[in-house]
């Protein structure tokens, strides 16, 4: 009953075949990369659902390569040391962990640093590993790819600041066209003389180069990389917001204006301990949100998302064959959890079936969440009865999943304590359900409850199914089962189906049918 079902078991949608048990997902099922940056050196380990990403390790060291680069032209010495260091770690946990390629690579700072390829030649000899320096082009695709890898379908400009430079990169239809990279960066600003109206002409002088690189760019900003996610974290902070997933949240041109001044005129000290952030980082993000006020003057996005994902992403979506690229990175990601979490791998597909009749007129958007949500219905079974409910909520809200925006996470959740209970009044995530306006709070708690009846109907076989049928102008709600399963529809079933018809606001039958 628990067993992992193959690709050839009917109840996986043949149309949409699960990749996680294809030999080229097997072949990225640990794939491990060192970013070397202008601020920080990183170990990242993917593992999992590749097509989204599942984090097996992920540590950083802030070493500061690139702080003093401008007056120097050369490496941090103290963050060097830091970073052969931190290097020679890395490659030992790989292979402790079997890792069979670590691949490695360096951006602004090392590129640009008269001891940059003497760098590289020390880590080589201290740690057997190679690294691999990329120009300010490739990091701007490979950045831009991490965005594609989190939003397949995403458009507009990828905006990547690292510690010394500056990446931009168009995206459109799954690919990346321009591409251009600016020396700009926190360190770089830091070092210029004069203060702020000569840091101002030189971001201007900036985006003037860029802007005649790139051309026009007004659709969506996505921002990649640690300064932006801390400037969006404080804009959190000034907005109390409720939920503190960074990847994919929106911020208005506005916002971030708003979000500027108050940085301006905060302790920051005070700011960087409830943002929770390091001292290094935030020194930085006062020189970042001066960049970002540059871009947005310049490009006049639509509106900004933040992207966690990145180069490092980007890097293991390089090594990803076009038939996973195509993947839906969410349904994959769900697919993959009840594979390896649920009592009965598979019936969430089955149950996506039993539910879609009450959703008649569902676009692409809210089919892939009823889809993503069945998936899930059952991977939390064996969490206390207790807090199954408020457990499947926050695991859907707060879990590492791409392609959903924070409304669309409250969405999941939503219908997935509605899978466990009927009311969401006392629970203590009220403050999230202000992020979903009360059309798709309903529509959550009816496919909550759907899925709360559906999961009871357990039938063996591929022809005898449990179906609704959804009247909407009749207002009626109809349960059909073949007789010989009818003693499924206890007592219980009884009242999960009028449960559901109330949240419907209409009557319910049930029947029984030999025509299913």
């Amino acid at each position: 009953m628990t067993s992992r079902p193959s690709t050839s078991d009917h109840d996986w949608d043949q149309s949409e075949p699960q990749i996680f048990f294809d030999e080229a997902k097997r072949r990225l099922s640990k794939v491990g990369v060192i970013d070397v940056g202008s601020n920080s050196v990183r170990l990242v380990v993917f593992n999992g659902a590749a097509r989204s990403p599942a984090y097996f390790y992920n540590e950083k060291i802030m070493c500061a390569l690139g702080e003093g680069l401008a007056a120097t032209g050369r490496l941090n010495p103290k963050g060097r040391i830091r970073a052969i260091n931190a290097i020679n770690r890395f490659c030992h946990l790989a292979k402790a962990m079997g890792i069979p390629e670590l691949t490695t690579v360096a951006t602004a700072a090392v590129r640009d640093a008269k001891d940059g390829r003497a760098f590289c030649a020390d880590v080589l000899q201290a740690t057997g590993q190679k690294i691999r320096i990329i120009n300010g082009r490739e990091e701007a695709r490979l950045s831009a790819q991490g965005v594609l890898l989190g939003w397949p379908g995403a458009y507009g400009l990828v905006c990547d600041l690292g510690g010394s430079s500056m990446e931009l990169a168009e995206i459109f239809d799954g690919k990346v066209g321009k591409c251009a990279s600016s020396r700009i960066g926190p360190f770089k600003l830091m070092d210029i003389a004069g203060g702020l109206p000569e840091r101002a002409k030189a971001i201007s002088k900036s985006m003037v180069k860029l802007s005649q690189k790139m051309g026009p760019q007004h659709n969506r900003l996505f921002l990649v990389g640690g300064s932006w996610r801390v400037l969006a974290r404080v804009d959190m902070v000034r907005r109390s917001y409720p939920l503190s997933v960074l990847h994919e949240y929106r911020m208005t041109t506005e916002s971030v204006g708003k979000t500027i001044e108050y940085l301006n005129t905060a302790n920051l000290e005070k700011l960087r301990l409830k943002c929770n952030v390091s001292a290094a980082r935030m020194a930085l993000v006062p020189y970042a949100a001066e960049v970002l006020k540059g871009i947005l003057e310049t490009f006049e996005p639509v509106d900004i998302a933040v992207s966690s994902y990145g180069i490092r992403e980007g890097m293991l979506f390089e090594q990803m064959p076009q038939v996973i690229r195509d993947q839906d990175p969410l349904i994959e990601a769900c697919a993959f959890s009840e594979a390896k979490d649920s009592r009965v791998p598979g019936f969430g597909l089955r149950l996506f079936d039993f539910v879609k009749p009450l959703f008649p007129g569902a676009d692409k958007e809210l089919e892939r969440l009823i889809k993503a949500a069945c998936h899930l219905h059952d991977v939390s079974w064996r969490a206390h009865p207790d807090y199954r409910a408020e457990i499947c909520f926050d695991n859907a809200t707060r879990a590492n999943l791409g392609g959903l925006k924070h409304s669309e996470r409250v969405f999941l959740g939503l219908s997935l304590m509605h899978r466990y209970r009927n009311k969401r009044k006392g629970a203590r995530f009220n403050n999230l359900f202000t992020l979903l306006s009360e059309g798709p709070t309903q529509q959550a708690e009816v496919l909550g409850k759907a899925m709360r009846l559906g999961a009871m109907m357990w039938i063996a076989g591929d022809e005898k199914r449990a179906r609704l049928h959804w009247q909407e102008d009749r207002r009626l709600l109809r349960l059909s089962l073949p007789p010989d399963a009818a003693p499924l529809y206890g007592e219980v079933a009884k009242a999960r189906l009028s449960s559901l018809a109330t949240s419907l606001k209409a009557e319910f039958e049930f029947v029984t049918s030999d025509q299913l």
